[in-house]
């Protein structure tokens, strides 16, 4: 067991040095969150109205937070379909590590960047006016909540990767990605879509994560009483946890499968 720690750090090390060295690609994602933030909070936000009568921002952000962990998985999944196609993954293989050793550094180094994306956010939701109206305790529930959703994507995005090593594959996830991410309350409450979507929006994992730290950061939900609303937090628990389920023994069986 601490063997395999230890060669999933090294592998985590090379991860992130490899971000050290060709920043652009965390940047540029960071810098996209940022951008969203600020369009909505700013560009769009006076045009928004939260049922209840709740400041838009105070909406926004844990939502913005939640939706940003999500779009972790085009880097994972590119990384790893990079990896798997230029045959370092078929090196990796060869060595006597175990086969969860690279999807676990993979992880380690999307968990650390995470924080840092997080912590990024959270500063510029307080520049446009965000306030956590909560203790210590909750708050670091919430960001522990939306740490445990960007982990379970994780292992998504590195199915993802290892299964579909085409050029395309970045343009399929973000066809994932954007329709799950707005068919959500992290934008706008459901009540306010069409009858037919608010089920979808209510029961969308992406909706429990960004209701339950609403709550925790002491922000107003801005949605009706709903069972999905009054059952957030253990729904926040809950699916990432069935997403980890599936999609960690899906990437072990994929990786076992690889072939350059």
């Amino acid at each position: 067991m601490n063997a395999t720690l230890t060669h999933a750090w090294v592998l985590t090390q090379r991860e992130l040095l490899h971000w050290a060295r060709q920043p652009m690609m965390p940047v540029f994602n960071l810098a996209f969150s940022m951008m969203l933030l600020l369009m909505f909070g700013l560009l769009f936000g006076g045009a928004m109205d939260v049922p209840g009568g709740a400041d838009y921002v105070s909406f926004l952000v844990p939502g913005m937070l939640t939706v940003t962990m999500m779009f972790g998985i085009q880097a994972t999944m590119i990384s790893m379909a990079a990896d798997a196609k230029r045959g370092i993954t078929d090196r990796f293989r060869s060595l006597p590590i175990g086969g969860s050793v690279v999807a676990l550094g993979r992880s380690g180094a999307d968990m650390i960047t995470s924080i840092v994306e997080l912590a990024v956010l959270v500063g510029g939701g307080l520049l446009i006016g965000w306030r956590v109206d909560a203790g210590p305790g909750p708050v670091l529930l919430a960001l522990l909540l939306l740490l445990w959703l960007r982990y379970s994507l994780i292992w998504l995005g590195i199915f993802l990767g290892l299964t579909f090593r085409t050029e395309g594959a970045s343009t399929a996830i973000q066809v994932l990605v954007w329709p799950i991410a707005f068919a959500s309350n992290a934008f706008v409450a459901p009540e306010t879509m069409p009858a037919w979507l608010q089920p979808v929006a209510d029961w969308n994992p992406i909706s429990a994560t960004a209701t339950a730290t609403r709550e925790l950061f002491g922000n107003a939900t801005g949605i009706t009483a709903t069972w999905q609303v009054d059952a957030s937090m253990w729904l926040a628990i809950a699916w990432p946890l069935v997403i980890t389920l599936v999609f960690l023994p899906l990437s072990a069986r994929a990786y076992r499968r690889l072939r350059r």
